[in-house]
C-alpha cells in the first residue's frame, strides 16, 4: 500500500507509550516557531525563535499563539512539552501524521487533531497536513506537518486593532483556524468538481484505459479525504456539547455554523464518491457499447460476404462442364450478380435498422 495512505509504524514496534519517534511528513521539514502574543490593544510577532525562548507563562490579558510550523527537530518539540506540560500522548500523537483526527481533554487543555487539504492542480493529487491544536487558558499552540501560509488570512486579522479577534478569547482564535480549514476545504472539492465535470465529458465523448485510470485515481482521494473529513462532526459536535473547559457560551453560534459547514463538506464527498461509482459503471457501459458496435458491423460484414464467398466458391470449381465458364457474359453476370446480392442485403439491414 502507498505511503500516501498509510504510513508505516514497525518502527515503533515495542516501544514504549508516548515514545517520540516522528511518522511520515515529520520527519521532512525542520522546525521553525513563530510567537504572536496580543490583545485588544497589543500584538507582538516574533518569528523563527528558538523553543527555549519561549514563554509559558502569559499574563491574563494577553493571548499567546504558537505557531510551530515542521517536527523534525524532536527536541523542539519535548522543550514546547515541557513548558506547557504536556501529556507524553499528545506528544506523541503530534509527531505521527497519520493520526485520525480527534479531540481529547486534558484538563489543563483541550487537544485536537485536524487535516487540511492541498490539491496538486497538475497530478491532480489531493494531499493533507495534520493541524495539531493544543488550546489552553490563555494560549493557543499549533503544530503543523509542513510549512505553509496556511494561517496567513488569521494573521493579518490579528493585525486589525480593535478586530474581534484580537478582543476575543483562546476558543475564537481556534473556532477562526479551523474555519479557515473547512473553507479551504470547498475550494478543494470544488477543485474536484470541476474534474469530475471533465472526466464526465471524456466518458461521454471517448472513453480509454486512461479515463478509466482517472476515475479510479478520483475515488482513491475521495475515499481519503472522507477518512479526514468524517471525524469533524465528532471534534465539533464535542465542542458544542458545554462541558469542555476554554469553549465560552458566546462561541456556540460559530460552532454551529462550523458544523453545518461540516457536514455540508462531508455530503459533498459523499455525493462525489457516488458519482465517481456511477462513472465507472458509465465506462464499463461504454465500452461494451463500443464492442457490441464493432461486432455488429463485423457480423453485417460476414452476412454479406457469406453469400459473395458462395458464388466464387460455387464458379471456382474445377469441373471440366461448366457453361458459364467458357460464356462470354460470365464474367460479368457473376460481379453484377455479386453486387445486386450485397446490396439487397444492405437494403434489408437498413430497412429493419439494424445500420
Amino acid at each position: 500500500m502507498s505511503s500516501r495512505y498509510f504510513r508505516k509504524r514497525s518502527h515503533k514496534a515495542g516501544l514504549p507509550p508516548g515514545a517520540l519517534v516522528p511518522i511520515g511528513k515529520a520527519t521532512s521539514v525542520s522546525t521553525t516557531i513563530d510567537s504572536i502574543i496580543f490583545n485588544s490593544d497589543e500584538l507582538i510577532v516574533n518569528q523563527s525563535i528558538d523553543a527555549s525562548d519561549i514563554d509559558a507563562h502569559v499574563e491574563d490579558t494577553r493571548i499567546l499563539w504558537l505557531d510551530v510550523k515542521g517536527l523534525k527537530q524532536i527536541d523542539a518539540v519535548e522543550m514546547i512539552g515541557r513548558k506547557f506540560n504536556l501529556h507524553p500522548l499528545v506528544l506523541e500523537d503530534i509527531l505521527n501524521s497519520a493520526q485520525r483526527p480527534k479531540i481529547e481533554d486534558y484538563n489543563d487543555y483541550l487537544f485536537i487533531v485536524i487535516k487540511s487539504l492541498r490539491y496538486d492542480d497538475v497530478d491532480f493529487v489531493t494531499e493533507t497536513e495534520q493541524i495539531s491544536f493544543i488550546l489552553g487558558k490563555n494560549f493557543v499552540i499549533t503544530l503543523r506537518d509542513v510549512e505553509s501560509p496556511l494561517f496567513e488570512p488569521v494573521i493579518q486579522r490579528l493585525k486589525v486593532r480593535k478586530s474581534k479577534l484580537r478582543e476575543s478569547k483562546v476558543d475564537y482564535l481556534t473556532y477562526s483556524c479551523i474555519d479557515l480549514i473547512i473553507d479551504n476545504y470547498f475550494l478543494i472539492l470544488e477543485k474536484i468538481g470541476d474534474r469530475i465535470e471533465t472526466i464526465e465529458d471524456a466518458l461521454v465523448s471517448k472513453p480509454s484505459h486512461q479515463t478509466l485510470g482517472q476515475i479510479h485515481k478520483l475515488k482513491t482521494d475521495l475515499i481519503f479525504l472522507r477518512k479526514s473529513l468524517w471525524p469533524l462532526r465528532e471534534i465539533i459536535s464535542r465542542m458544542l456539547g458545554g462541558d469542555i473547559p476554554f469553549i465560552n457560551e458566546s462561541l456556540r453560534p460559530y460552532l454551529r455554523d462550523l458544523f453545518d459547514h461540516a457536514i455540508h463538506a462531508i455530503d459533498t464527498v459523499e455525493t462525489f464518491r457516488d458519482i465517481t461509482s456511477g462513472m465507472i459503471d458509465i465506462y464499463l457501459s461504454s465500452v461494451n457499447n463500443r464492442l457490441n458496435e464493432t461486432m455488429r458491423v463485423l457480423t453485417i460484414i460476414a452476412t454479406i460476404f457469406i453469400p459473395l464467398t458462395f458464388l466464387c466458391g460455387w464458379y471456382g470449381m474445377n469441373f471440366d462442364d461448366m457453361p458459364e465458364l467458357k460464356w462470354r457474359y460470365g464474367y460479368p453476370m457473376v460481379i453484377t450478380l455479386a453486387i445486386a446480392v450485397a446490396s439487397s442485403m444492405l437494403f434489408y439491414f437498413r430497412k429493419k435498422k439494424w445500420i
